[in-house]
């Protein structure tokens, strides 16, 4: 099968992107070299890139790759595909990482030397005011990263009940105040359907803390879109598929930017399970497929920050299959 800039799409109807964003300003890379350092590359090794973009991570992998090494990119949203890598060695796969062992087997491959995953969203889809994931901007309330499928943050707010949505606030936003947003919000769509991002601010504003009001806007937002993505199911998925298809010595590297996935991302690394339960042998080993090799996690140097303010919140940890 030939790959180069091969690109696998499920579907013909993907809307196009609507800027000419380069990969460098698409989404800045976060903490480059340390993921390169503690992927411990194989030059002749089968890499993922769950998370492509800009393509950051990947055009770093394909550097340490000789003509024998491989490197599979996942990216579900149409606007990633632009920065897509003219490269033999290179694969984008245009769907959710959660189907990760489905699509490497298509391609022939069950076992990888390691795998990268930024999770979040870019710094594209952040400043791309038609995709809603702003509360800088007005623009749709959509909030979808494949916008291909599923609802959007705007048919969720208008159909879903109070409960429903302070279960959301709670869960996926850590809101203390959950019930009076919902409450505000389905008052609110009784006047008029909530279809913007500056509707939706303006209809919970008066349970905004003063001093606060753009880090709990910045909660509500982060709630609705885990919900109508999926993305803590997905990251369960790939957490545990990593598990079955690295090697030996594999590692997998995962950046996290709320305390959400984090806690999923440490718990499977240190236990094997989403719980954290410690499961151990007759002689005091733990049981686990996976071991964590980073202290701790890891954060972006004050170097990077200056240049990357959105790195502030990533922690970075490292897993090696036993």
């Amino acid at each position: 099968m030939n790959q180069k800039n091969n690109i696998l799409q499920p579907s013909a109807n993907i809307p196009h992107a609507t800027d000419s964003a380069s990969p460098q300003t698409y989404h800045l890379p976060v903490m480059l070299d340390e993921c390169m350092e503690w992927l411990n590359i194989q030059p002749e090794g089968t890499y993922v890139d769950a998370t492509f973009g800009g393509g950051g991570h990947s055009r770093a992998i394909l550097a340490h790759l000789n003509e024998n090494g491989r490197l599979f990119a996942f990216d579900r949203d149409a606007d990633a595909l632009k920065n897509s890598i003219d490269d033999p060695r290179f694969c984008l796969i245009n769907e959710n990482f959660m189907f990760l062992k489905n699509y490497l087997r298509l391609h022939g491959v069950r076992h990888v030397n390691g795998i990268i995953a930024d999770l979040g969203i870019s710094s594209h889809q952040i400043d791309t005011a038609e995709r809603g994931f702003s509360t800088r901007m007005d623009g749709p309330l959509d909030l979808r990263m494949d916008r291909r499928e599923g609802s959007t943050a705007a048919e969720l707010v208008n159909s879903a009940s109070e409960e429903e949505l302070t279960c959301i606030f709670k869960l996926y936003g850590e809101l203390n105040n959950a019930r009076l947003l919902a409450r505000d919000i389905v008052s609110a769509r009784k006047n008029e359907p909530i279809s913007t991002t500056r509707q939706l601010c303006l209809a919970v504003g008066k349970h905004l803390p003063r001093g606060r009001e753009n880090k709990i806007l910045a909660m509500i937002f982060q709630a609705l879109r885990i919900e109508i993505n999926g993305e803590l199911e997905a990251l369960r998925e790939l957490l545990s598929q990593s598990a079955d298809i690295l090697v030996t010595g594999g590692r997998i590297c995962v950046m996290s930017y709320h305390s959400l996935e984090d806690r999923l991302v440490k718990n499977f690394l240190r236990s094997g399970n989403f719980e954290g339960s410690l499961q151990k042998d007759f002689y005091g080993n733990v049981i686990a497929p996976l071991r964590m090799v980073s202290k701790g996690h890891i954060s972006a140097s004050e170097n990077e920050l200056l240049s990357n303010n959105r790195a502030r919140s990533a922690k970075l940890r490292v897993g090696e299959k036993i």
